[in-house]
């Protein structure tokens, strides 16, 4: 009776090698399997595979098994990161969201590069990915309809600074003696009111912001607004020695100059242009914010966000210095104001979108030329020091005594340009709870 065939082998089949082979999935030849050793092995002979033995103690198994994997020195430090940010990797419906809080907890790209990653937006991807979600993502919520009643609120306060100035200029033109200073003080009472009503609420709102002297800080600079470019250039003729005489907006639509010999000017005309102007500042405010969290939405990374609100803060910024030149072309035209209308606009940008810091030390900048500028030409009146007052008078001679606050908030508000343009195009600087 013939057995089994044989199979196909160089050599001569034993039909008791078919006993002792092992299972194929037991043959495990020693080092590293390749497929070069596994197809050397399938050739072999039977008898050649049953020489060694089956079972091997665990001594000499052990290398078989190949290289030893290498095991993880640490932590995973991203795994720790994404339980520390949990619940905002787990309400983010996309990862610039993730990018624009982690930002705001202070995460750099420094930071970012000690996680192996390139940059805040790779982080943030990577946080996205891993973080477990349910089937049904909540949307992004849309932004909330603002009520009319809240709407009418803040466009009043807005508009209350330039109506406040505006009552304050009319009550000056028909009144004299006594009662003009009495509505002059009440004016700028009110206007401070009327201001200090317009910055806590709608787009210009900043609770918790704004640096206490930034305050201290405006007034300063409205006051030289009104007061400084007369008071100066009667320091540098040799007054004043007599009290200051008011030049209202009505003198200005109407040509008239101050009287011969009656004292410093004071200005309401550029007062009352910057007055006027904070409703549109409140609509250009409102514009930059709502176009900026439509670019945070529609952006693929930080640098296309960034890319995208640099050309809009400039638009912003342009659109509001036009308003407030055609505004002073009607109340009286000074340079002196129009940069300090600029200086204002990114000061005020700056807090609302969580610089405080930087807008203080910017109009404090501000105050502190114009402050030394008065200063030098006094200084100037004593012997031998008639040098110190130099810069300022030729400034004077040459471009008007408006020169000075063009160059001081002026040269301010470009540096606060330069900052807004890093600081403004930052996720974090437009997320919905800034830091």
């Amino acid at each position: 009776m013939r057995g089994p065939a044989a199979p196909t082998s160089p050599g001569p089949w034993d039909p008791r090698s078919e006993a002792l082979l092992p299972a194929p999935a037991a043959v495990v030849p020693a080092g590293p399997v390749t497929a070069a050793a596994s197809a050397e092995a399938i050739q072999q002979p039977a008898h050649q595979l049953t020489e060694q033995p089956v079972h091997e103690p665990a001594e000499q198994s052990a290398p078989a098994l190949g290289p030893r994997a290498p095991r993880r020195a640490t932590a995973d430090p991203v795994k720790a990161l994404m339980h520390r940010h949990r619940e905002l990797c787990e309400q983010a419906v996309d990862p610039l969201e993730i990018a624009a809080g982690l930002e705001a907890h202070g995460v750099t790209d420094r930071t970012a590069a000690r996680f192996r990653h390139r940059d805040v937006f790779s982080l943030a991807e990577e946080l996205y990915a891993r973080v477990p979600r349910g089937e049904a993502v909540p949307a992004r919520p849309a932004p909330e309809p603002v009520a009319p009643g809240a709407r009418a609120a803040w466009a009043l306060a807005a508009c209350a600074p330039g109506a406040v100035a505006a009552l304050t200029t009319a009550g000056l033109a028909l009144t004299e003696g006594p009662l003009r200073l009495a509505v002059g003080a009440l004016g700028a009472l009110g206007l401070t009111v009327a201001l200090l009503v317009a910055v806590r609420g709608g787009p210009l709102h900043a609770t918790g912001r704004t640096a206490p002297a930034a305050r201290l800080w405006t007034l300063w600079l409205l006051g030289y607004a009104l007061a400084g470019d007369g008071l100066l250039g009667q320091l540098l003729t040799g007054g004043p020695d007599e009290p200051p005489v008011v030049a209202t907006a009505a003198d200005a639509l109407l040509g008239r100059s101050p009287v011969p010999g009656g004292g410093w000017l004071l200005d309401t005309g550029p007062l009352l242009a910057l007055a006027l102007s904070v409703a549109p500042f409140a609509c250009c405010a409102r514009l930059f914010a709502v176009r900026a969290r439509r670019r945070l939405a529609a952006s693929r990374g930080l640098d296309d966000f960034a890319a995208g609100v640099r050309p809009l803060l400039l638009g912003t910024v342009a659109l509001q210095l036009a308003l407030l030149a055609g505004l002073l072309a009607l109340t009286g035209f000074s340079p002196g104001a129009l940069a300090l209308g600029a200086l204002l606009l990114l000061a005020r940008l700056l807090a609302v979108h969580g610089f405080p810091e930087s807008a203080a030390n910017g109009l404090a900048a501000a105050c502190a030329a114009e402050a030394l500028a008065l200063a030098s030409v006094l200084a100037a009146r004593l012997p031998g020091c008639a040098l110190l007052g130099a810069p300022v008078r030729a400034a004077a001679d040459a471009w008007g005594p408006a020169a000075v606050p063009a160059l001081a908030c002026g040269a301010t508000a470009l540096a606060l340009l330069a900052q807004a343009t890093t600081a403004l195009s930052r996720a974090s600087a437009h997320a919905t709870t800034q830091p």
